[in-house]
């Protein structure tokens, strides 16, 4: 549906004004504290799924089953398999 320029810029405008009208209510505020804790553990979960990923390669490079490596992760073998077959191809 085409739209005109006029009702581009009606928009614009519109959007502009409930940019500028708009007050930031203090409970939508996030406790940096609690954010930095986040971010800093999730950036090592992932860094430990890096690790994981290579620990598994280097077991199937080494002729480990994925029963044992399932056992090891936690999970079944056919998890295991499904889980980071693709990833240590």
């Amino acid at each position: 549906m085409p739209r005109t320029v006029d009702e581009i810029l009606q928009h614009a405008d519109e959007l502009a004004a409930r940019f500028e009208s708009y007050e930031p209510d203090p409970a939508d505020e996030l406790d940096s504290g609690a954010v930095t804790l986040l971010r800093a553990a999730v950036a090592e979960r992932s860094e430990a799924e890096r690790h994981l990923i290579e620990a598994v390669r280097k077991a199937r490079e080494a002729g480990m089953p994925w029963s044992a490596i399932g056992s090891f992760v936690g999970t079944s073998g056919e998890a295991a398999r499904q889980r980071y077959s693709k990833k240590v191809a």
